[in-house]
């Protein structure tokens, strides 16, 4: 069985970074894709940023330029740096991952407020 497991999340004051964690276990295979996703109260789950296992990225608009999705491959982990954080960057952020389905974790809270 496959679990994400994150780590990373909290409360910072805007302007400020945190750096997201999370690694899949119960697999032998890397994932095609791992990214982040996040979803605020009142609002459907959104695209945070995805990255290949060739390392192509993709990000959302709203986080061009702060944040910086990676991974490791060989401990099948993805990274979520994010800098500059604002307040409405608040939210619950769930790792996800490609292996011949998709795999999500059980979130971790991102709270930005002074």
């Amino acid at each position: 069985q496959v679990q994400l497991v994150e780590s990373g999340g909290g409360l910072v004051q805007p302007g400020g970074s945190l750096r997201l964690s999370c690694a899949a276990s119960g697999t032998i295979f890397s994932p095609n894709v791992m990214g982040w996703y996040r979803q605020a109260p009142g609002k459907q789950r959104e695209l945070v940023a995805i990255i290949a296992n060739g390392g192509t990225t993709n990000y959302a608009n709203f986080v061009k330029g702060r944040f910086t999705i990676s991974r490791d491959n060989a401990k099948n982990a993805v990274y979520l740096q994010m800098n500059s954080l604002k307040p409405e960057d608040t939210a619950a952020y769930y790792c996800y991952a490609y292996i011949k389905t998709d795999y999500w974790g059980q979130g971790t809270q991102v709270t930005v407020s002074s």
